[in-house]
Parts: structure tokens; C-alpha cells; sequence
């Protein structure tokens, strides 16, 4: 199967022309015209990863953030993404992120979180189709909350406020940095919001409003894979999950 037609089937639901203005998501190493036979699906494009690649013979690896955010100067292995980059390179290694685009469609990152605690009837967040808000199935208590979204999203520890409600029935979710849709949130009438990066003055702002989870960065983004796959359920390619695709942010508890 061609590149450019996988990348195709992806920007089908999240095309570029919706990627923030600071981003870089779209074909960072490789050719629209690559054969592509093998997938290695990651939320991070790590030395590991590149060499789980290399290992499974993988021609392409599908990422969700970009390896390369601003433009290397130099190629002398001195960084990770110089070491990945060249390593990709010598190994015929397409890699291809979508990032914000997928962030932005409505059944991508917050989506899949949403549907992570059975929220079928979610619907946007913000203006800018970041985030997305919806009703539980029944009304949880906070507690019971906190511990399904720990197993839903298997992470160590959860830093939150405390509720203002309670029961919560209306939550909001936020694929990776997306404190800043707190109000959207509120506005919404959403009881929790589950995101990530959460700032002291953020947790501050929600002053008794709404009850914050904070659940890790990769955690609320890990379910590119799962994108991924839905998407690429029909193409002729073998589709891989990176093992080695793990959060770098451990928590002692």
C-alpha cells in the first residue's frame, strides 16, 4: 500500500488545514510514494520506539506528536530526535504525526477518552473543537469517578480539586495540554474535567466550579493507537502497537 493513500484514509477525518499554527503534524521523514507493508503505531517517537521499528521491519511509524517540532540544524546525535531522524533515515523509515488535526475531530483523542467512561453523546468542547463534554451513562460519586478513570486510563495518580458536587453527571474531557478550556467547561456545565498540564493558578481558576482531574499528558493521549487501528482496519498492511511506547513522567506514590 502507497503512503500518500494511508496518509489519505487519516486526513480524511483529520486533515492538515486544521492543524494549530504552532504545530507540525503531516510527513516528517519518508515519500508520499513509499511501499508501505508494516505500521508501528506510537503517541511518541522515542529511541525505543525507533528501534522497535528497525526490529519489526516496520516501513512506517504513525505518531501522534510531531518528532520534529521545530527544524534540526544539525544531524550529529546529540538529541533524541537526531538520533531517531537518523536512524529512520538509514533504515527506510516513513514517519508521519497527527497531532493537533486529531485533537481537533470530534471522535479523535477527547473523543476516545469520552467513550473510555461510555460517553456516546459527547459533543465540542470550545469554539476551536478542542475538547469535547457529555453526560455519563449514571451519576457517579467523586470517588467512584476518580477510581474508574484510573483504571480506564492506567495511570499511577490523579491530581484534582475537590468536588463541588455530590455526584458528577456531566464531564468534560481534554486530550493533552488543555487547561485553558477550563471555562468552556464550566460554561458547559460540566460537574468534572478530565484533561492534563494543569498549571497552580488553573487548579486555582476552577474555585469550588468544577471538580479538575489532572491525569497525565500521555494518558489522555494514548488512544492514537486505537485511532489508528479503527482507521486502518481495512487496509492491506500489518498494524502494530509500539510495547515500547510508554509515558517518560513516573509517579511516586
Amino acid at each position: 500500500m502507497l503512503l500518500k493513500d494511508i496518509i489519505d484514509i487519516i486526513e480524511s477525518v483529520a486533515p492538515l488545514s486544521t492543524q494549530a499554527e504552532w504545530d507540525n503534524s503531516g510527513l516528517q521523514i519518508g515519500h508520499n510514494d513509499a511501499d508501505i507493508a508494516s505500521v508501528l503505531c506510537c503517541t511518541d517517537v522515542t529511541e525505543a520506539v525507533i528501534d522497535e521499528a528497525i526490529e519489526a521491519h516496520s516501513d512506517l511509524i504513525l505518531t501522534h506528536h510531531p518528532l520534529l517540532f521545530q527544524p534540526l540544524s544539525t544531524i550529529q546525535g546529540l538529541t533524541f530526535q537526531e538520533r531517531v531522524a537518523e536512524k529512520a533515515i538509514r533504515h527506510g523509515i516513513c514517519i508521519y504525526s497527527s497531532h493537533t488535526p486529531m485533537d481537533r475531530w470530534l471522535h479523535g483523542i477527547s473523543g476516545h477518552m469520552a467513550e473510555q467512561l461510555c460517553v456516546s453523546d459527547y459533543q465540542p468542547l470550545s469554539a476551536d473543537n478542542y475538547g469535547v463534554i457529555g453526560n455519563l451513562p449514571k451519576p457517579l460519586k467523586a470517588e467512584e469517578l476518580m477510581a474508574l478513570v484510573k483504571e480506564k486510563f492506567h495511570t499511577s495518580a490523579i491530581r484534582y480539586t475537590q468536588p463541588v458536587k455530590t455526584t458528577i453527571s456531566r464531564v468534560a474531557f481534554g486530550g493533552g495540554a488543555c487547561a485553558e478550556f477550563l471555562e468552556d467547561a464550566i460554561q458547559g456545565g460540566a460537574e468534572a474535567f478530565i484533561s492534563s498540564d494543569f498549571k497552580h493558578h488553573q487548579f486555582l481558576q476552577a474555585d469550588g466550579r468544577i471538580m479538575v482531574l489532572d491525569i497525565g499528558h500521555f494518558e489522555s493521549e494514548q488512544f492514537i493507537k486505537d485511532i489508528y487501528r479503527e482507521l486502518l482496519k481495512d487496509a492491506p498492511i500489518q498494524l502494530r502497537f509500539a510495547t515500547t511506547d510508554l509515558s517518560p513522567v513516573k509517579a511516586y506514590v
